[in-house]
């Protein structure tokens, strides 16, 4: 006879292992990290240690760090979810189901999400709404071999894990605006994303190459972006920051550029700069053609913890300041524990303060040792994920 003690034991021993069978995988994501050898970076660290991520999509918007701040603005009871399903495009009368139907028709809050993998045409440039987030997290999209994205005097928008490559320029014409409005769009250059007057914009994750003209630029007074966790590789020009050297208005530029692997096959650009300020933290450089980072008109830069691989043939310099600048006593170009290999060196602003980026508590983040790049740069770009693991 089996006593009410011996009873109870049992049925605790039982739900001991029914417990460690269902929550084990749970509880040891952070081992099976470290046995990979992967160090997450902060951002990933914030959500990507959820086995249940894709029910809870929205922490996303809590991890941002740099100059966009919190994504906080993008989500709330009053979320719309859009679910992508038809890969096709229509540019002045987008059909529901359709990316361009959610990101510029429906306004308000919008978290859009893709039903399944897609290769998606754009006929037009898409323009975005403000308070859109476009997350490909847990499916392969491809934006490419036409038109791509542009953020037109909007904010708050989050762009994670799209692979955009293939971006041609397009003509003027008629397209829908980012207001749920057909406007006039004059002529584009065939940039895989381009913000214009745009502010408090996250790009993260995403795999950008082989665009006509650029992969990224940020120019006619936008500000409060970050740029982080991308795979910029194959391009010629990969990010502009600033218009032009005639646009003033750029001088309030503030943009974080961080956890980002550049290369391989990148010539110039990570990033040219004009007027404003970047920080830049924590990326990889695998090599460069003519620079790494370069600007004109007296821009601030802080360039902390980033290692730079020189070519194995071509210029080591890191740095490119434009010939006859007539601002160039006022240049402030700093290295800050960065390191460097292969031969590469940083010609720096002498005799100059090294400007911070003066975050606020939300934006504000520790950049970490540069032996640890590698690692933290490990998993930049869009994921290759799959249902029996996580991202």
């Amino acid at each position: 006879m089996v006593s009410q003690g011996t009873n109870f034991v049992l049925w605790h021993f039982i739900l001991a292992i029914v417990i460690v069978i269902f929550f084990t995988p749970k509880l040891s994501y952070a081992k099976q990290s470290k046995l990979m050898g992967l160090k997450m970076n902060m951002i990933d660290n914030c959500w990507r240690k959820n086995p249940e991520w894709r029910r809870y999509r929205q922490q996303l918007a809590t991890c941002s760090v740099g100059y966009v701040g919190k994504m906080i603005n993008n989500i709330g009871n009053d979320l719309i979810y859009y679910k992508v399903t038809d890969p096709n495009d229509d540019p002045i009368t987008p059909k529901p189901g359709t990316l361009r139907y959610g990101a510029s028709v429906i306004q308000g809050k919008v978290w859009i999400t893709f039903q399944k993998d897609m290769n998606i045409k754009l006929m037009k440039p898409l323009l975005i709404s403000s308070f859109t987030t476009i997350d490909g997290r847990g499916v392969n999209v491809h934006i490419a071999n036409n038109a791509c994205l542009m953020i037109f005097k909007a904010t708050n928008i989050i762009i994670h894990s799209i692979r955009i490559h293939h971006c041609k320029a397009q003509a003027p014409g008629m397209v829908m605006g980012p207001n749920g409005k057909v406007i006039h769009l004059g002529l584009v250059d065939g940039d895989a994303i381009r913000l214009v007057t745009a502010s408090k914009i996250w790009i993260d994750h995403n795999t950008l190459y082989k665009c006509e003209d650029g992969l990224l630029d940020v120019t006619r007074g936008s500000t409060d972006i970050t740029i982080s966790n991308n795979w910029f590789r194959e391009q010629d020009k990969v990010m502009l920051l600033g218009h032009d050297d005639g646009y003033v208005r750029d001088n309030n530029m503030k943009v974080t550029v961080v956890y980002n692997h550049f290369g391989p096959n990148c010539n110039q650009r990570m990033p040219r700069i004009r007027h404003g300020y970047a920080h830049v933290a924590n990326n990889l450089y695998l090599g460069w053609m003519q620079y790494a980072i370069g600007g004109s008109m007296g821009p601030s830069l802080k360039s902390e913890g980033n290692l730079f691989i020189a070519p194995k043939v071509g210029s080591k310099e890191v740095t490119w300041r434009k010939i006859g600048n007539t601002s160039g006593d006022k240049w402030e170009f700093h290295s800050v524990r960065d390191a460097f290999e292969n031969g590469a060196s940083f010609v720096v602003t002498k005799g100059g303060r090294v400007p911070k980026p003066n975050y606020s508590k939300e934006q504000g983040f520790k950049v970490a040792d540069v032996k640890y790049v590698k690692s933290l740069t490990r998993s930049s770009g869009a994921f290759q994920c799959s249902r029996a693991f996580i991202c």
